[in-house]
C-alpha cells in the first residue's frame, strides 16, 4: 500500500508540474528548461515539443540561454523538435548552415557539419556511420585502408575530435548516447563488459544484436546504445576508446 501511495503522489506531482508549465510564458519555460534540475528538465521534454510553435517563433533567440561550445542536451532537443515539426522555420531562423548550432573543433580538419545535421534530423544510423568513418580517419591512413581501427591506434587519436563526437552525441540524445555515457555505465557495472552489452542493447539472451537492422536507431533506444563499436574482435578497441584521457575527463 505504501508503494502505491508513493507512486500515486509522484504521478500527481508530475501531472501538476506539467500543468503548471503550460501556463508559463515561453521565455519562462525555456528558462526552467535551461536551468532546472535534471529531473525537472526531463519532465519538460514533452512540454517543449508541445509548444514548438512558440519556440519556433523566437527564431535563434530560443537558444540564447545555451552555450554553443557545450553539450547541453536541452539545446539539442530544442533544435530537434523544431526540425521535427517546423523544419522550414528552423532553416529560416539561422544563416546558411548555422543550423549546425554547436561549435565543433577538429585537429585534423574534419568537417562535422554533416554529423550535426544527421543528429538534428535524428538520422542516428547515418550519424553512427559517420562516427565509425571518423574514427578510422583519426587512426590514420592505414586504418582507412584496412577499414577498421586497431586498439593500439587509439592512444594517438586527437582528443579534440573525440570530444567533439562525444559532445554532439550527448547533445542530441537527451544526454543518453555517447562514449562518456557508455563509460559511466561500464563503471557502474563494475567494469564488466559482459553486463554492459545487454544493458545498452548490443546483446540479448547471449546473442549479439544484428547490425544494422536489429539496432534501435531512435532517441528511444537504451541508454548508451550509440555509437556502435564493433566487438567481433574483442573489447580492447572499446576499452581503449573509453580510456582515452580526453574522454576520461568528460565522465
Amino acid at each position: 500500500m505504501g508503494l502505491c501511495v508513493v507512486i500515486r503522489d509522484w504521478l500527481l506531482f508530475m501531472s501538476s508540474d506539467k500543468s503548471h508549465s503550460t501556463h508559463l510564458s515561453i521565455e519562462e519555460l525555456l528558462e526552467q528548461f535551461s536551468n532546472g534540475s535534471s529531473s525537472k528538465r526531463r519532465g519538460l521534454i514533452r512540454v517543449i515539443e508541445d509548444r514548438v510553435d512558440e519556440i519556433s517563433s523566437l527564431g535563434s533567440a530560443a537558444l540564447s540561454l545555451f552555450d554553443p561550445e557545450g553539450d547541453d542536451w536541452a539545446a539539442g532537443w530544442i533544435l530537434q523538435v523544431q526540425q521535427r515539426h517546423k523544419p522550414d522555420e528552423l532553416r529560416n531562423s539561422f544563416p546558411k548552415d548555422s543550423i549546425a548550432w554547436f561549435k565543433t573543433h577538429s585537429c585534423v580538419g574534419i568537417d562535422y557539419l554533416p554529423f550535426q545535421k544527421a543528429l538534428i534530423t535524428e538520422s542516428f544510423e547515418h550519424a553512427d556511420r559517420f562516427t565509425s568513418s571518423t574514427l578510422r580517419k583519426l587512426a590514420g591512413s592505414a586504418a582507412e585502408t584496412r577499414g577498421y581501427v586497431y586498439f593500439s591506434e587509439v592512444k594517438d587519436m586527437p582528443g579534440d575530435d573525440l570530444i567533439t563526437l562525444d559532445r554532439l552525441w550527448r547533445a542530441f540524445s537527451q544526454g543518453r548516447f555517447g562514449f562518456s555515457v557508455q563509460a559511466k555505465l561500464l563503471n557502474s557495472l563494475g567494469g564488466r563488459y559482459d553486463r554492459l552489452w545487454p544493458r545498452i542493447g548490443w546483446k540479448e539472451n547471449g546473442v549479439w544484436t544484428r547490425y544494422p537492422n536489429a539496432f534501435n536507431w531512435s532517441i528511444e533506444a537504451k541508454e548508451g546504445h550509440m555509437p556502435l563499436i564493433n566487438q567481433l574482435r574483442g573489447v580492447r578497441l572499446m576499452d581503449a576508446l573509453l580510456s582515452h584521457p580526453a574522454l576520461i575527463s568528460r565522465r
